[in-house]
């Protein structure tokens, strides 16, 4: 195992110890089948893992995971659903990284599967009255061999926000090899793995997804002022002054 590194100015780097951290490799691939996705999340996972966050990795696919918007879809007719468990992880988790491929300039339909069941829980409530996923940090990383790292990240990383999730700078990072068929991140060749751009900014997005998850767990959360659906379901309206509700 390798010594974590010492910080910038040279004392210790921080330790991120309590913290923890899910990876959802959205691949289409089944496991033991090499997935390229896989090798980016290794890659940042490695730099979690030496500085104290527990991580886990998830590859979706490898899960009878139900289409739907609803939290078990086994109550809608299903007969199998294994995202709930999928779910208490996500809940345990301050870190959530969405990691998968470009197919047709696009997400996987495994990422947009994830992002659908995330979505399915976003009307649960936290003990402040808040959406439950406030206080947690999301980022994600893509591969392919063809353009659309920025176009996938945009659609992640608005669903992530929207659903309550604080998004930190440079949220996200990834890997394309020469448009068309071509070399994949970890084939023998391919540049990846060696990639200063793609290195550069993994590295960044995983430092950025501790540090802030970090000072969000030390501040305990999002404020709970201005933003508690409990709060607003009994009538207060923290200084909306929409004439509507004065009538």
């Amino acid at each position: 195992m390798v010594a974590p590194a010492s910080g910038g100015d040279g004392g210790p780097a921080p330790d991120f110890t309590g913290l923890r951290a899910l990876y959802v490799n959205c691949t289409l691939k089944r496991s033991p089948e090499i997935s390229n996705t896989q090798g980016l999340v290794d890659a940042s996972r490695e730099i979690m893992d030496r500085h104290g966050v527990a991580t886990e990795c998830i590859r979706l696919v490898d899960h009878d995971v139900a289409p739907g918007v609803w939290p078990d879809m086994t109550e809608h007719g299903w007969e199998v659903d294994e995202w709930p468990a999928i779910q208490e992880k996500v809940w345990a988790s301050d870190i959530l990284v969405i990691a998968g491929p470009i197919w047709l300039g696009d997400n996987s339909s495994v990422t947009k599967r994830c992002i659908e069941r995330l979505y399915a829980s976003s009307g649960e409530l936290n003990e402040q009255g808040q959406w439950r996923y406030y206080g947690k940090v999301g980022g994600c990383l893509i591969t392919g061999n063809e353009d659309g790292i920025k176009h996938c990240a945009m659609d992640v990383l608005y669903s992530l926000q929207h659903i309550g999730y604080v998004i930190p700078p440079q949220a996200d990072a990834g890997w394309i090899g020469e448009a068309g068929p071509g070399p994949s991140y970890l084939d023998p060749g391919s540049g990846g793995p060696e990639n200063e751009f793609t290195a550069r900014n993994t590295t960044f997005m995983t430092w950025n997804l501790m540090h802030l998850a970090s000072m969000l767990r030390g501040a305990g959360g999002i404020p709970a002022y201005g933003n508690q659906r409990a709060a607003w379901d009994d009538g207060q309206r923290f200084d909306w002054e929409n004439p509507e509700y004065r009538r």
